[in-house]
C-alpha cells in the first residue's frame, strides 16, 4: 500500500519538475531558442496552428532564430502572430525565410525575468508540498483503518519528507541555473 502511495507521489513530483523545466524553456533569455515560439499560434486556414507545424525552425546563430515556412503565402501570418505575442520580437522576412534576431536583454528586464523565474520555482515547490500533504493524508487514512501501524506511519512520513526535500532541492537548482543564464550578459 505504501509503495502505491509513494509511487503516485513520485510521479506527481516528476511531473512538477518537468513542468517547471518546460516553463523555463519559454522564458526569454539573451540566447535564441525555438522553445520561445512554442506557444505562438498562427491562423492557418481558420485554425490556430503552432508555428512548428507550419515550417522548419532553426537556431543558426546564438542570437538568431529562422523559420522556413512550408508554404510561402503564410509568411505574413507567421510574422503577425510573432508580433502579437508578448515576447517583444521583431521578425524580418525576405519572402523565403523569416529571421528573428534576439536582442540582448536590458538589466531591468533581466531582473524582472529573474523575479518571474523565482515565482515559477515557488509555485513548483507549492505543488511538491501539496503532493507531500496528499501522500501523508493517504498514509494517515491507512493507519486509521488499521492497515499500517503508527511506527510504519512515522517511517513512511519521513520517507515522503525526504523525497519532497530532494525534489524541492531540484527545483531550487533549476531556478538558480536559469537565473544565472538570464543574468549573464
Amino acid at each position: 500500500m505504501f509503495a502505491d502511495v509513494k509511487q503516485k507521489c513520485l510521479a506527481g513530483m516528476e511531473k512538477a519538475i518537468d513542468s517547471l523545466k518546460k516553463d523555463f524553456g519559454k522564458v526569454r533569455t539573451g540566447r535564441a531558442s525555438v522553445t520561445l515560439l512554442e506557444d505562438i499560434l498562427v491562423d492557418y486556414y481558420g485554425n490556430p496552428t503552432p508555428i512548428n507545424q507550419l515550417g522548419t525552425l532553426a537556431v543558426p546563430e546564438p542570437r538568431l532564430i529562422t523559420i522556413q515556412p512550408w508554404e510561402k503565402k503564410i509568411i505574413t501570418d507567421i510574422q503577425k502572430a510573432i508580433l502579437k505575442s508578448d515576447l517583444g520580437l521583431n521578425p524580418d522576412s525576405d519572402g523565403q525565410i523569416i529571421r528573428i534576431a534576439i536582442p540582448p536583454l536590458t538589466e531591468e528586464r533581466r531582473r524582472d525575468m529573474a523575479k518571474t523565474i523565482k515565482k515559477m520555482g515557488e509555485e513548483a515547490k507549492i505543488v511538491l508540498r501539496n503532493l507531500r500533504r496528499d501522500a501523508n493524508d493517504r498514509m494517515k487514512k491507512l493507519e486509521k483503518d488499521k492497515e499500517i501501524t503508527k511506527d510504519d506511519l512515522k517511517r513512511h512520513e519521513k520517507e515522503i519528507q525526504d523525497l519532497t526535500d530532494s525534489y524541492v532541492k531540484k527545483a531550487d537548482e533549476l531556478v538558480a541555473a536559469k537565473e544565472k543564464e538570464i543574468m549573464e550578459i
